[in-house]
């Protein structure tokens, strides 16, 4: 789950992070009033949406009046905001955070995730802050610091102090660094993040530590311990068909290609989508309906696959172990009668009633390729597809 930028500040305040000063806005008069508290004589007006590289496409703008935090807020608000991390269709501008000026000495960059490959909490650190860090990644990697957290000590201070070293910091700020990742590692555990970012995160004309910008990802599946992090789901800024297969606990991912999938198993789903690909086509989804799916899910699946209009084609593959064949032929029968068949449909039944599931399909009178195995599904999905064209 992720959350906006001011979000990320006040859970990050809660642990003793210092953190740039703001308010919120969602109008015009909102904002006029949060420059107008703040206090000048400079503002930083951010729109605030879940995706990153907003400054370039015109999402932060520095102002040095309350006439220019209006003009921004009446700028902003309404405003289709498309950058690098929305795609061409961008996301609209709900609400804005107007921030107090900072004074900027250096920039630089600090985030924490899960590494999987040592299944241990890291640091990432780089002197290039405010940059692309992935760019820094391919062009200058020796500028990059990885600093790992071993679980059976947890955090201690000399992570602190190598962090502050990679950074170049001195004197009061290394004492700053060393207190301030204490506090992210806590947060961060506590509350069950998956990735903290902060970029950037700036040594100011004081000399002191402060985050300028910051953005959280949650695991989702620890939230329901979090209530208060559940509170800041904004699902306006959710894809409406996640949002729907969140509400049925299906697992789907929407993607920019032809065929939906629908499967049972996370390694199934991916190896469907990747004998999709071999066959010269595009997954339009990663779509895992479980283990012990029912009709009712199924067909709420199904519903969520055809209300995406990239989709030209549609792969069942279901490998009956726990889930039953037939369970998945009535919920895919029901969802086609509900809302028709306009593209079509190939179906791979293996497993547990497959036999009641394939009989189920058969009588239907629907007009449903049947494919053997995996490799004659895709083929036949990605052909069918071909000739519709």
């Amino acid at each position: 789950m992720n959350i906006h930028e001011y979000q990320a500040k006040a859970v990050l305040n809660e642990f003793g992070v210092a953190v740039a000063k703001g308010i919120v806005a969602f109008s015009v008069d909102e904002a006029v009033a949060a420059a107008e508290k703040l206090g000048g004589p400079v503002w930083v007006v951010k729109a605030q949406i879940h995706a990153g590289g907003r400054g370039k496409g015109g999402g932060v703008k520095v102002v040095k009046s309350i006439d220019e935090v209006r003009a921004e807020a009446e700028r902003m608000l309404g405003m289709k905001l498309v950058t690098h991390q929305t795609g061409p269709g961008g996301k609209i501008v709900h609400r804005i955070y107007v921030e107090q000026g900072s004074s900027i000495e250096r920039e630089l960059y600090l985030s924490c995730l899960v590494d999987r490959e040592t299944s241990r909490i890291a640091f990432i650190a780089s002197t290039e802050g405010g940059m692309n860090i992935e760019e820094v990644a391919a062009e200058t990697p020796e500028k990059i610091g990885t600093f790992h957290v071993d679980p059976a000590t947890g955090y201690m201070p000399f992570i602190g102090r190598n962090i502050a070293a990679a950074l170049k910091l001195e004197g009061v700020q290394v004492k700053q660094c060393v207190k301030m990742i204490a506090q992210i590692y806590r947060a961060f555990v506590e509350k069950d993040m998956s990735l903290l970012e902060i970029n950037p995160l700036v040594v100011t004309g004081d000399g002191d530590l402060l985050c300028l910008d910051a953005k959280i990802n949650f695991d989702s599946n620890a939230t329901y311990r979090h209530k208060d992090i559940e509170a800041l789901r904004d699902e306006t800024e959710e894809d409406p068909k996640e949002l729907e297969a969140s509400k049925y606990d299906l697992s789907y991912i929407s993607l920019d290609g032809e065929i939906g999938c629908m499967v049972n198993g996370a390694g199934l789903a991916m190896g469907t989508m990747d004998i999709i690909k071999l066959y010269g086509a595009e997954p339009a989804n990663f779509l895992d309906v479980g283990g012990g799916a029912t009709a009712e899910k199924v067909t709420a699946a199904f519903k969520i696959i055809t209300s995406d209009p990239n989709v030209k084609g549609i792969l069942v593959n279901i490998f009956g172990g726990i889930m039953r064949c037939d369970v998945i032929a009535e919920g895919v029968i029901t969802a086609v009668k509900e809302v028709g068949l306009k593209v079509p449909l190939v179906v791979r039944l293996e497993g547990t009633n497959v036999e009641m599931g394939k009989k189920i399909i058969d009588e239907s009178g629907l007009n449903v390729i049947s494919a053997d195995d995996l490799d004659d599904a895709a083929r036949k999905v990605v052909q069918a597809v071909k000739e519709a064209a």
